[in-house]
């Protein structure tokens, strides 16, 4: 009886409506407006379906396109979370664990979006099922959203490079390591700052990256680093720049498919493990849980003596319930890491190095610590740029303090955002402008200057160890050469950003490399291509 009632289109349509101009404005720069103006004319367009329904035009189906809506759902929802779809990322963590992680407010997102995404559903199914004009045409829109959906475009792209039998191009270019022992090898602290790119430099950000610029001064100040594929997660972004190669994830080459990762790019040879046969004594110190996405593992397995995690720093806090949902505070977490320098010096049995990555600017808000909150004043819960004028501060604050403290001597400090923002307050802003990572080289008898390339993350590797005294054979390691010998090349001043992201959705043999021992493949060392043509 009830499915012979006229219905009103248009309740259905205007939810449609809704989620078309969500998809829009998170997908583009369009206004927020544009929500609703799309939700009035998919109104309208269902006032007119209203008007053209047969009374007896329902039939009990279930449309096609149920399926490519909620990949489209899954999308929009990845790009809102995060701003760009990076299925590396996805991918990675999926093997090598996303427990203990700190995305609370992602979860209730999660829960709106699926609630959200079984309102359209239902609406979608009940204009189809009363209306024989979009029965006829629906299997062609379950087409359409699957052939227009960026997340399926990129499975496709990663599934073919399994099956193409490439020449290994990237491959190729790789360098492994060779350094030599110095008679005075200095000290190294590698400050990773999350998500606090360059980009927060421009005039458009005001005075927030201000106390990055001071510090700057004294020091080698790097413009010009761009993000690659495969560089733009935590565990992404430490691999790069301390193996000199992007991470491409383990995907199929790994034996266990639904065990996590035992190892992280176990082929490769990394900072640590040269440093470690230097006879350095290293530390890791993060404020989130060395269990999320392997970062435990990848530090363990490359020469670190001491890795230290939330578990493993909490309960030397002062106040131990002092903590927000990915760890510690930045402000306590450098009292831990200065404390962990003073006992590494005060051992006195060689050369030490400490690597520190903040929480600070963590998208979407960040996580301002107290200290930042009695200086900045109030924070509104949603301002990123408070929490990354908190980041530079406190950052700033530990260097200055260190190298008061006489803890800097003989030490090589690098400042390094580990990828760019996510999507933030500022998004819009931030996309809008030539986006660059933070890279700045402090001591170890550095002449301050700015120097202005083309470079990625992956090229800060040799870039390091060039600084420390430690020049890499050819002055390149891994894929990246070193930023501070004007004679070099890196391959994006070479071949170009677009061509060398394409080049890592396909190279099979780096990727192999990576993980060389989960499936094993044997090759011969060879000689660098970075100042080689290629055709």
């Amino acid at each position: 009886m009830f499915a012979r009632l006229q219905p009103a289109f248009w309740l259905p349509t205007t939810a449609l409506g809704l989620g078309l101009g969500y998809t829009l404005i998170t997908l583009t720069r369009l206004p927020w407006w544009t929500l609703f103006g799309v939700a009035v004319l998919a109104g309208l367009l269902g006032a007119r379906l209203t008007k053209s329904a047969p009374a007896d035009g329902y039939r009990r189906i279930w449309p096609w396109s149920l399926v490519p809506l909620c990949l489209w759902g899954l999308y929009v929802y990845l790009a809102d979370s995060f701003g760009n779809v990076d299925l590396g990322a996805v991918f990675f963590h999926l093997q090598a664990g996303i427990t203990d992680h700190g995305g609370s407010e992602r979860i209730v997102a999660a829960g709106l979006y699926t609630l959200s995404m079984l309102g359209l559903l239902c609406a979608f199914t009940w204009l189809v099922r009363r209306h024989p004009h979009l029965r006829r045409i629906e299997p062609l829109v379950a087409v359409a959203l699957l052939v227009s959906n960026p997340l399926l475009f990129g499975l496709g792209q990663r599934s073919a490079a399994v099956v193409t039998d490439d020449d290994g191009w990237l491959d190729q270019h790789y360098q492994k390591p060779v350094i030599q022992a110095q008679d005075n090898p200095p000290n190294l602290l590698i400050l990773y700052l999350e998500s606090l790119e360059r980009t927060y430099g421009e005039p458009a950000f005001g005075d927030t990256y201000d106390d990055l610029r001071v510090l700057g001064e004294k020091g080698v100040v790097f413009e010009g680093i761009e993000q690659i594929n495969n560089t733009g997660w935590t565990m992404a972004g430490m691999i790069g720049s301390q193996c000199g190669t992007p991470l491409m994830p383990a995907g199929l080459v790994h034996d266990r498919q639904f065990e996590p990762l035992a190892e992280v790019v176990p082929g490769v040879e990394c900072l640590g493990d040269l440093l470690d046969e230097q006879g350095y004594r290293l530390s890791f110190l993060g404020g989130a849980s060395k269990a999320f996405a392997g970062k435990g593992r990848f530090y363990e397995g490359h020469g670190f003596d001491n890795v230290l995690g939330l578990s493993e720093l909490q309960p030397r806090l002062d106040t131990t319930d002092y903590v927000n949902d990915w760890g510690l505070y930045d402000d306590t977490l450098y009292d831990l890491t200065a404390a962990e320098i003073k006992r590494l010096k005060d051992r006195g049995d060689g050369p030490w190095g400490v690597v520190n990555i903040s929480l600070s600017a963590h998208a979407p808000t960040g996580f301002p610590a107290r200290s930042c909150r009695k200086r900045q004043g109030e924070w509104d819960g949603e301002d990123i740029l408070y929490s990354v004028k908190c980041s530079a501060w406190l950052a700033r604050t530990l260097v200055e303090r260190l190298a008061h403290d006489g803890l800097l001597d003989n030490t090589l400090v690098v400042l390094a955002s580990d990828h760019l923002s996510m999507r933030v307050s500022v998004w819009d802003e931030l996309v809008g402008l030539p986006r660059e990572n933070t890279l700045i080289l402090l001591g170890n008898g550095l002449t301050p200057r700015h120097i202005s390339r083309r470079a990625s993350i992956v090229d800060l590797f040799p870039t390091i160890l060039d600084a420390m005294g430690y020049p890499p054979k050819y002055h390149q390691a891994g894929l990246g050469v070193s930023l501070l010998q004007p004679d070099t090349h890196t391959l994006l001043e070479r071949y170009g950003k677009e061509k060398i992201n394409a080049r890592l959705l396909e190279d099979n043999a780096l990727q192999h490399r990576l993980w060389e021992g989960l499936a094993p493949q044997r090759r011969e060392d060879q000689a660098p291509l970075h100042d080689t043509p290629q055709h």
